[in-house]
């Protein structure tokens, strides 16, 4: 059994001493500004900022955190990187059991017959062997790291697809809260073309009863009718893009969503917290988790160049059993039955019409992909995050500015129909 003994000291050495041979992993820089291109207050460095605030901090309104629950439970896309996290986590334990020998028992049995004509004896001879081994097969001592390095490239991989779901869990909340908002300002404008509608039919019926006094002429009446029908036709437009609404959020969800779940009322009726502060751009590009899965990729990408390089250098393979041999299956584990074998073997790559140096070359192509990918999620990232602050910074403006315009028509609209209800009122 000494064989098998210098086979596990041989198995703690590689265990304890392998090296790797994979370029030192070094972030890249961040291609982008330090600071953002509209100017924020400074963030206190205790302060939260919004990459730390959960949904419910950040969507208040009871309703829309239904809605946004119920999304999570049934989107498919989110179910679908969730399977992908389940599938990169076999990949990887499938990768990492290949550090360690694969053990199997093995149990047989060889029947042979030798003709008379060809036995030494003279006679044919007929012989049974049964035996049973329990060993392991071309297993690698990871000398220079490369079943190491591709370990660590499907760990890599599969903390990628966990970041890729966190993304595309957040996308999906993201996606949930905006048409929902979409949904609450369609139906509040379709309320407002409601009573424009019946302002007009309102208008309308005092054109006619002014027409048929002899008041008015046809073109006024014509243009009443003509305003009505306009309106009438915005009312349509309306109750579409409502139902238009109602179906990408019910898609968005996966599922029916319940009526108590809907917007009552307009936008002003759901909270939503404001103002919640961006950070400084190192500290919320290095966490967010699109970019975090790039740089999973990219130091997936790093670990293979190191299984490239080790392809060029030696590979010691064990191959060992241990066991029983015998001619009687009822003698098999009986004294003086037992075998062994123990069969080590190296190879040193020589020539392979330069396979390896391309495959080294492919490595290394990769990882320049993969940093590029990188500093691209890093400039998308930072141009979204830019972006919502641009809209931050002059949304008060826009809205009150609606405000007021939406205040000055309200008191235009009884001035501009008070003389036509004089006048109405004279003629009938």
């Amino acid at each position: 059994m000494r064989p098998f003994t210098l086979a596990a000291q041989l198995l703690a050495a590689v265990s304890l001493g392998a090296c790797t041979l994979a370029p030192r992993y070094e972030r890249p820089t961040l291609p982008v500004a330090q600071t953002w291109p509209q100017a924020q207050a400074a963030t206190a460095p205790q302060a939260a900022v919004a990459s730390d605030l959960g949904r419910r901090t950040v969507f208040l309104d009871p309703r829309l955190q239904g809605v946004i629950d119920l999304a999570l439970k049934e989107n498919r896309d989110l179910r679908v990187a969730v399977l992908n996290i389940e599938k990169a986590r076999a990949q990887y334990r499938v990768q990492r059991a290949e550090l360690l020998p694969a053990i199997t028992a093995n149990g047989g049995e060889t029947r042979s017959h030798t003709a008379a004509s060809v036995s030494q004896t003279g006679r044919a001879v007929d012989t049974e062997t049964y035996s049973a081994t329990v060993g392991f097969t071309a297993y690698e001592l990871d000398l220079f790291g490369r079943v190491r390095s591709l370990n660590q490239a499907a760990l890599q991989s599969y903390l990628a697809t966990e970041e890729t779901r966190r993304a595309t869990q957040i996308s999906l909340v993201a996606e949930v809260a905006s048409d929902y908002l979409a949904l609450a300002a369609d139906q509040e404008l379709l309320k407002v073309a409601q009573d424009t509608l019946a302002t007009r039919e309102d208008s309308l019926r005092l054109s006619q009863k002014r027409f048929e006094a002899g008041a008015t002429s046809q073109l006024d009446l014509s243009q009443a009718q003509t305003l009505t029908e306009q309106a009438r036709a915005d009312v349509a437009t309306a109750t579409a893009q409502v139902g238009r609404d109602r179906n990408a959020l019910r898609l968005v969800v996966g599922a029916e969503i319940p009526a108590e779940l809907l917007p009552q009322g307009g936008l002003n009726a759901i909270a939503i917290q404001a103002d919640l502060p961006a950070g400084l751009p190192s500290q919320v590009l290095t966490r967010r988790p699109d970019v975090l899965a790039a740089e999973h990729s990219l130091e997936a990408q790093n670990a293979n160049i190191g299984a490239a390089r080790a392809a060029f250098l030696p590979r010691i393979s064990l191959t060992g059993s241990t066991g029983a041999a015998s001619t009687d299956l009822n003698n098999l584990f009986n004294a003086g039955t037992g075998s062994w074998s123990f069969t080590p073997q190296i190879s040193l790559p020589i020539f392979s019409g330069g396979a390896n140096l391309a495959n080294l070359g492919v490595a290394k192509a990769g990882k320049g992909i993969a940093v590029a990918q990188y500093e691209k999620a890093v400039q998308t990232a930072f141009r979204e995050v830019a972006d919502g602050l641009e809209t931050q910074a002059t949304i008060r403006d826009r809205v009150a500015a609606q405000d007021r315009l939406v205040a000055r028509a309200d008191h235009a609209r009884p001035v501009a129909a008070g003389p036509a209800m004089t006048a109405a009122s004279t003629a009938i």
